[in-house]
């Protein structure tokens, strides 16, 4: 299980990239397209990557917005499906 620090900076991750698709997780889930399980277990795959330096750095190129996560995102599957249009 990894430490509430690492799960905390991947938390984050998760967040940044939603805000950064345009995908608001919070209405989403109120909305009932995304539970909040499915979000816990994206940050789980999150934990995972062995790009968490490159994430930050992508997600800090592309804060006017992006289309699609990079392809090494865990999680591009959840955020194909949840990112409108």
């Amino acid at each position: 299980m990894p430490s509430q620090t690492t799960f905390a900076r991947h938390a984050a991750l998760v967040d940044r990239m939603a805000d950064t698709l345009g995908v608001d997780l919070e209405e989403r889930t109120l909305r009932g397209e995304v539970s909040v399980d499915e979000i816990g277990d994206a940050v789980l795959a999150c934990t995972g990557c062995e790009s968490p330096g490159a994430c930050g750095g992508w997600l800090d190129g592309h804060a006017e917005g992006a289309e699609r996560p990079p392809r090494y995102c865990r999680n591009a599957d959840l955020f194909a499906r949840l990112t409108p249009g």
